[in-house]
């Protein structure tokens, strides 16, 4: 609209009229330019004001009711056993992965199947289908394993360093010997099969050529034989085969009467037979019908059209152990099968607490007519709420009511993970399930944008941007299952780096300026770290080194406080009111950097440094330290730089060598321009290196000493030029200032099993499913992050020494927590 403007404006000097046409136009123009201004600001107001974060988290609140009776509904009526599920339904999410309806299915190692089939005895009887799922089976165990030897005939296998013994028994048709068979397992009590895989049609269809009276047989045979099956079931576990489709293409012509449409018959037959027993349902003969839907999918790729691809019989194979073992061994990125884990007693006292906070609260509420009703203004530009100048609750009310909401909160977290009540799914990754939402992101960024207050590098709007976006691609990046793509990961590692980056530099910064080094400062920055991971250690019964991010930045946090707090102190002004010279700071950074050293050159010296009781209990992961050690050789020069930086920063801007003023280049035109191109171009070589890169070894082995480089050329690239200096977008920055609980939460109530899958809240919709979950994940996250601002007020007080009895009381309870923790371990 400028643009026609002006065009018509110059035409218009041309002509007689005059100025004063020209200025009227010129000024209607421009009228019109910020009459449609103020019409956007009235439309974003009246969106705002009836679409804020309190009305978002009303709505929020009425999905995951609706969901959660939705599901118990479903679980209780509907047939909601993940078992069933993983037997009967699914699809393919790529080339050769299943996925289970509404459960995930675990990948077993040798040694888990081992320790799960230890002393079994297990036995496939049927025709050479079976035979092949039979192979596939024990190849779990023994890949070595070769399908050599006569095909009609028995077969068996025995793994010595476990007693396990697999069978395979040929009965090729379901008559009397497979009666006899069944028969005389049900008559004695010793050498009974703990497993049996039953599956039997083709060949009857064939050496009957397909008649119906072979399907009327079959049909006798198999009712005859159901009791003894059931029998059977009533101690161990029997799963009858469905027949898989053939690619009649591909059949010779002695096998041209087995088609599909006999096929479907044959299994007609067994579903309503077997499927009609009145015993109980613990005596039922389990039917594996997902073999049948994963061979329609592969039957293609068969080399005679009746014997499925190897890597079908994978899958199935998969599939039995995952109903058989999971109960066994309790994986945790299997769901299917899975029984809901005991309440420990951490866990049972824990819920208690929250409980007793909960009706204390509703009996305060409904009796107490202390609260002061006040309505929170809005500030409908934003869409965020204004607490009131003056507080309505008084602390213990505050304490209360944070304590109430997060004791719900956490009870939706243990309903998401831990209660097998809402859906999980696998990950799997492709590139446009991580890029295209990439782009929207990145799209929603840049249209939200605005002023920042101040014009200085690293601003505080800036770096809540930064952290915004990179959480965001954090949590793109788990969701997607991109840590399978080698070059996402290593940048993944870089943000990574860059967040320890800017503890570094924000800590450093903090206590350089100030020089307040108060037990209070430290309790406020501990609780603010700790508080959600340590409720959510005590809920969801998981160590603190499973939240691997958080004790990473709080250990880095205690060796800056240190490191700049020990004599004498960075910061700590003199009698002339002048700082530490910077050669003391130099010093300190250089010890700092040399005991990193020493401690990466060993990692028995680094873990005998964390092995004493309770700070092993602390960093173990798994009953060993090597996670924590992996972690923190990573990214062990990332707060180091970090602090170096503000050093070099703090210096140029003591020197007045920078000049950040609104619009101006952060240093001299030719020295901005050489910097910058600089920037670029290390910025895209590291992105081809990462490209580049064979394996994650080999990369991460050099991360910590090149992920620098693309830190400070991001910082250089966004802080030199004047006008990207002072823009931020505050769509970033909002989801930056609660990218802590983001990082947090996405464990258990946006990914699933522990990240290892997806949370499925809406089943068979995943795009509606990513929508709903993702808005009550971030909405439970800000939610959080306020509890956990209004907490740290209370929690924390101003006074050294008062904050010092507190931290002792916490440390105590702590240590107790651990105790118990321990003494309920060793007693399992």
């Amino acid at each position: 609209m400028d643009q026609k403007c002006s065009n018509l404006t110059t035409e218009l000097k041309s002509t007689s009229c005059g100025s004063t046409l020209r200025d009227r136009f010129s000024l209607g123009c421009h009228g019109g330019a910020k009459m449609a201004a103020q019409a956007y600001a009235m439309g974003r107001r009246e969106i705002n004001q009836h679409f804020n974060i309190r009305n978002a988290k009303l709505l929020a609140i009425s999905f995951v009711l609706v969901l959660t009776a939705g599901h118990g509904i479903h679980r209780s009526y509907g047939g909601g056993d993940t078992c069933d599920w993983l037997l009967s339904s699914g699809r393919f999410l790529g080339e050769n992965v299943w996925q289970p309806h509404g459960c995930m299915m675990h990948k077993y190692k040798i040694s888990e199947v081992k320790s799960c089939l230890m002393n079994k005895y297990i036995t496939f009887v049927g025709d050479s289908r079976i035979r092949q799922l039979f192979y596939s089976f024990i190849k779990i165990i023994n890949s070595g394993i070769k399908e050599e030897g006569n095909k009609h005939e028995n077969i068996s296998f025995e793994d010595r360093s476990t007693s396990l013994k697999v069978d395979f028994l040929w009965y090729p048709e379901v008559n009397n010997s497979m009666k006899n068979c069944f028969k005389a397992w049900t008559e004695r009590d010793q050498l009974k099969p703990h497993l049996i895989v039953v599956g039997a049609a083709t060949w009857s269809i064939k050496i009957h050529n397909g008649s119906m009276e072979a399907l009327t047989q079959y049909k006798i045979n198999l009712t005859s034989i159901t009791p003894l099956l059931e029998k059977l079931a009533e101690t161990n576990d029997i799963y009858w085969v469905l027949q898989d489709p053939v690619y009649e293409d591909l059949l010779s012509e002695n096998r041209k009467m087995i088609t599909n449409q006999r096929i479907g018959l044959y299994n007609d037959v067994t579903l309503s037979i077997l499927n009609s027993s009145t015993r109980n349902m613990a005596a039922k003969v389990k039917i594996l019908r997902a073999s049948k839907l994963v061979a329609e999918e592969t039957i293609a790729g068969s080399l005679d059209g009746l014997h499925l691809p190897e890597t079908t019989r994978d899958i199935n194979a998969m599939i039995l152990m995952n109903s058989y073992c999971n109960k066994i061994v309790k994986p945790i990125d299997g769901s299917c099968c899975l029984p809901q884990p005991h309440l420990s007693v951490i866990q049972k006292l824990t819920g208690c607490f929250f409980i007793i906070c909960i009706m204390s609260c509703m009996v305060v509420t409904y009796f107490c007519h202390s609260w002061r009703k006040s309505k929170p203004s809005t500030d409908v530009e934003s869409g965020e709420e204004k607490k009131p100048a003056t507080a309505s609750l008084s602390n213990p009310e505050k304490l209360l009511l944070s304590l109430s909401k997060l004791g719900l909160i956490m009870g939706y977290f243990y309903l998401c993970d831990r209660a097998n009540l809402f859906m999980k799914e696998q990950k799997y990754y492709t590139h446009s399930t991580f890029f295209i939402p990439l782009v929207y992101i990145i799209v929603l960024g840049v249209f939200y944008n605005d002023n920042t207050k101040e014009t200085t590098v690293l601003n505080r709007e800036q770096t809540d941007e930064w952290k915004g976006w990179m959480q965001l691609i954090i949590l793109i990046y788990h969701i997607s299952g991109a840590s399978t793509f080698l070059p996402v990961y290593m940048h993944v590692r870089v943000l990574v780096a860059a967040y320890l980056f800017q503890t570094g530099y924000g800590h450093f910064s903090y206590f350089w300026k100030s020089g307040e080094y108060g037990i209070s400062r430290i309790c406020q920055i501990l609780f603010r770290l700790n508080f959600l991971v340590v409720v959510l250690c005590l809920v969801m019964d998981r160590p603190y080194q499973f939240y691997y991010f958080v004790p990473l930045v709080t250990f880095w946090f205690m060796v800056i406080y240190v490191t700049l707090g020990i004599w004498p102190q960075t910061g700590k002004k003199d009698e002339n009111g002048s700082c530490s010279p910077y050669w003391e700071v130099v010093l300190k950074l250089l010890g700092l950097f040399l005991c990193i050293c020493l401690l990466a050159t060993s990692q028995s010296s680094f873990e005998n440094a964390f092995s004493v009781w309770p700070i092993s209990k602390l960093f173990e992961w798994q009953g060993f330290l090597h996670e924590w050690w992996f972690r923190w050789k990573l990214d062990r020069f990332a707060v180091l730089h970090g602090m170096v930086f503000a050093l070099l920063y703090g210096a140029l801007k003591k020197g007045h060598l920078l000049s950040e003023s609104k619009g101006e280049t952060l240093f001299a035109p030719r020295l901005s321009s050489l910097l910058l191109f600089t920037s670029v171009v290390v910025f895209l070589t590291y992105s081809i290196w990462c490209a580049s890169c064979k394996n994650k070894t080999e990369c991460n082995e050099l991360h910590p000493y090149f992920s620098v480089l693309q830190i400070l050329s991001f910082i250089l690239i966004r802080n030199i030029p004047g006008y990207v200096r002072s823009v931020y977008s505050s769509f970033f920055a909002w989801f930056g200032k609660i990218s802590l609980e983001l990082f947090i939460c996405q464990y258990h109530i946006w990914l699933a099993a522990d990240t290892k899958g997806i949370l499925v809240l809406i089943p068979g919709n995943p795009v509606l499913n990513i929508i709903v979950s993702t808005f009550i994940f971030v909405l439970v996250a800000h939610e959080i992050s306020q509890i956990t601002n209004d907490l740290v007020q209370i929690a924390i007080p101003k006074d050294n020494y008062i904050a010092l009895k507190r931290l002792l009381c916490v440390a105590i309870f702590l240590l107790g927590i651990l105790t118990l923790s321990t003494v309920e371990q060793l007693n399992k």
